[in-house]
């Protein structure tokens, strides 16, 4: 029995409609495919790659500080520019002889263009090429071969007008900041100069360049350490005081770092009270192990608010491994949110007979952890002997110290800023975190990066890298 065609499939213009859907659908993503180019922009070599979207727009991504992001134009084609590598000498020269810039200047928009022309010209051949062979393919005619081809070139020449009469020159002057960027802005420079001038555009352009060419020779010349596939790393915070701008940062330094896990030590609030607790719900966005003891700031509300979270781990009198790590920690004795609740009788002599009383027990137990975390120094420097390294915070000043046992003290100052007490000050109380690095097969540190960022109304960010000099020196009680 013969079975019967619909007239609509078999229709001229059903057809015709079939071999224009796939000559575009062919040449989309020919020209996706053949959208990547590297190009040399000053002393940088800058990869541009066409990516499928449905708003457009261009990025800039300078691994591992983050990206930017600029609504240049609308279409189903957005632009990303990769930082790929850098060239250490002519960096080096660019940031020692100032009028290295003014050539730049001249040179730099040209390389861009040039870059931008060649990815198109590259993409579009590609695009036209990638149609003509689905078309043939599928049909097995010339005829609608080159017609699928024709369908692409219009559909490329749509995609042309569309991003051009939507192209937003002021897209610069926006730019949306994510990773440790979102802290750094300054890295473009005055913006709004770019926009209104075209000489200074190519001048910021030259500027940028030449920043990001001296944050990249900066972190070059760091002590040398790589950090393997078996690298331990936490993520070492502090201090945050309800400062929500937190999180952000400690999410980004998380992803950026690939963090396997994050130790807080302790004050997450100001005043401890109910109403606070909430804040600690974006612990859980934060999808690693989050090591948690309670600060003089913090109450027994908060730290329950904190243990409901589904990846968070309290510690208070405990040992718990995470990620291969033996972590100890203990809660801070006192509550001391302000005057009316200060613990006066809990003074330095006692935090210090608190901190020998559970570092005896913790002896006494054989547990050797690799690491004890508390939130007040004074307490932590109990436990020297016990472990190679305390974690603590509560001074708002990052600060590290071997102690005459061989146990390591590294106190992180306020990842928070201080909360609202950053402004009680002349300059704003910076933002500190730390990478930390530990062996896998030893667990001990091998090196940490400590970042720092301007606090509230600053816009600086500065990293730097340690190593640890004898990371498996022995440890006397």
């Amino acid at each position: 029995m013969t079975r019967r065609v619909s007239p609509f499939l078999t229709s001229r213009w059903t057809r015709l409609g079939l071999v224009i859907v796939i000559g575009l659908a062919g040449g989309y993503l020919g020209l996706l495919g053949g959208g990547r180019y590297v190009t040399p922009v000053g002393p940088t070599d800058v990869q541009l790659t066409l990516h499928p979207s449905l708003h457009g727009g261009t990025t800039l991504k300078l691994p591992p500080l983050g990206s930017l992001r600029l609504d240049t134009h609308e279409g189903p084609v957005s632009l990303e520019a990769r930082l790929t590598d850098l060239r250490p000498d002519q960096a080096k020269k660019l940031i020692e002889d100032d009028t290295e810039i003014d050539r730049l200047t001249d040179r730099i928009a040209g390389q861009i263009r040039h870059g931008l022309v060649e990815l198109f010209v590259r993409a579009a051949l590609i695009a036209l090429a990638a149609s003509f062979v689905a078309s043939l393919i599928l049909f097995r005619s010339w005829r609608r071969a080159l017609l699928g081809m024709t369908s692409a070139a219009v559909g490329l020449v749509a995609i042309s007008l569309l991003s051009w009469t939507t192209f937003n020159p002021q897209s610069i002057a926006e730019p949306r900041y994510t990773g440790l960027l979102a802290n750094a802005p300054q890295i473009v420079g005055n913006a709004q100069s770019i926009v209104e001038r075209f000489s200074a555009y190519r001048a910021q352009l030259a500027r940028l360049v030449g920043n990001v060419s001296e944050l990249y020779t900066t972190t070059s010349t760091l002590p040398t350490y790589e950090p393997d596939p078996s690298t331990i790393r936490v993520l070492d915070v502090s201090d945050i005081h309800l400062n929500p701008a937190a999180w952000n940062v400690i999410k980004s330094v998380s992803t950026q770092f690939k963090a396997d896990l994050i130790i807080d030590s302790g004050d997450l609030m100001d005043h401890g009270s109910k109403a606070e607790d909430k804040f600690a719900d974006s612990i859980s966005d934060l999808k690693v192990p989050y090591v948690y003891v309670r600060g003089n700031h913090d109450s027994m509300e908060t730290q329950k608010a904190v243990d409901r979270q589904k990846n968070a781990i309290v510690l208070d009198d405990e040992t718990r491994e995470v990620e291969g790590l033996r972590i100890y920690g203990v809660g801070d004795p006192r509550f001391t949110p302000d005057k009316s609740t200060r613990d006066d009788f809990v003074g330095a002599d006692q935090l210090r007979a608190e901190g020998q009383r559970y570092a005896a027990k913790l002896r006494a137990s054989g547990t050797t952890p690799d690491i004890v975390v508390t939130h007040d120094p004074t307490e932590g420097e109990a436990f020297s002997g016990v472990t190679p390294l305390i974690l603590a915070g509560h001074t708002h000043t990052r600060s590290t110290k071997l102690l005459p046992t061989g146990t390591r003290l590294f106190v992180q100052g306020s990842t928070g800023g201080a909360g609202l007490r950053g402004l009680e000050h002349e300059q704003p109380t910076p933002i500190e975190l730390s990478v930390l690095y530990f062996s896998r097969a030893t667990h001990r540190l091998q090196g940490w990066d400590d970042l720092r960022l301007g606090g509230l109304g600053l816009t600086s960010a500065q990293i730097e890298r340690h190593l640890e000099p004898d990371p498996d020196r022995t440890i006397r009680p």
